[in-house]
């Protein structure tokens, strides 16, 4: 159950680190709410995974599905140059994150 939330706390932070731009150095307010309000619900869903998974574990597949997020929605929405670069590190991320999954002794 702790790896689904950990795994939507990793969605919500995908969210999150899209609600930053808008908020345009934090002087739009609606959007600023919107980015606070995402950012505790991704760290309370983190910490509330954190109950039974090891807190390394449990933050690196957090920031790593984060990272994967936001490089991929960066690429199809904001038309982020792609490269080999770009798609071997997040494969590698990937693969990190699987593995942690599957290594961790639950």
């Amino acid at each position: 159950m702790n790896w689904l939330v950990l795994g939507l706390a990793g969605v919500v932070e995908i969210a999150w680190s899209q609600s930053i731009k808008p908020t345009r150095n934090f002087t739009q307010p609606l959007p600023t709410l919107i980015c606070f309000v995402l950012a505790a619900v991704a760290v309370y869903l983190l910490s509330y995974a954190m109950q039974t998974l090891p807190v390394g574990t449990a933050y690196a597949v957090f920031t790593g599905i984060g990272a994967v997020g936001a490089i991929t929605l960066g690429i199809v929405v904001q038309r982020d140059p792609l490269s080999a670069g770009r798609v071997l590190a997040l494969s590698m991320i990937i693969g990190g994150i699987v593995l942690a999954r599957v290594t961790n002794p639950d």
